[in-house]
């Protein structure tokens, strides 16, 4: 009786220590951020203006990027840069629409209608470790945005907000366009 109860005195007093806490990485754990861009008029430039019928897609990619398949209005843009590369290139399209050419039934003669311009992200990628449950987050060093011209962009001007603009949280706006 005597081993029985140092048994169950024993069991009780270690099993408090032999459980592991739960490895679970909480929501509201900041991980790899994405690039902010605020949209601004061209002409009064201290002021916001949206985009209409926006759409992003990703270049070599023909997935929309989620949350971005032709929404009706918006003045800000949140994307997600590549990890497994310095670069990441997005096509940024206004106005988006496709004109079925009077033939609903055949999409064979379909035509995009609006104006894309396509914008080149190069920066430097850096570990960074967050904790055991989450691992690690990438952060992003001296982000430049590059606008590639074409005979019509929308996108007038480009202003980054920081020297050496660093991506590091989604708590402020990284970049400023103009159109």
């Amino acid at each position: 009786m005597k081993n029985i109860c140092l048994l169950i005195l024993v069991l009780f007093l270690t099993s408090p220590y032999s459980c592991e806490r739960d490895d679970i990485c909480p929501e509201t754990t900041p991980t790899t951020p994405r690039l902010i861009i605020d949209l601004y008029d061209f002409t009064n430039q201290e002021e916001q203006k949206n985009v209409f019928d926006f759409r992003v897609q990703g270049v070599d990619n023909d997935n929309v990027l989620p949350g971005y398949n032709v929404i009706g209005a918006t003045n800000s843009i949140m994307l997600p840069l590549r990890t497994d590369t310095n670069s990441t290139v997005y096509k940024l399209h206004i106005n988006y629409a496709i004109n079925n050419n009077g033939t609903p039934d055949n999409p064979d003669d379909d035509f995009l209608e609006g104006n894309e311009d396509t914008i080149t992200i190069n920066y430097s990628t850096e570990e960074v470790y967050v904790s055991r449950a989450c691992g690690y987050k990438t952060i992003f060093r001296n982000v430049t945005l590059l606008i590639n011209a074409d005979s019509d962009n929308w996108i007038k001007l480009k202003e980054s907000l920081t020297e050496n603009q660093s991506v590091e949280d989604e708590s402020t706006t990284h970049f400023n366009l103009y159109h």
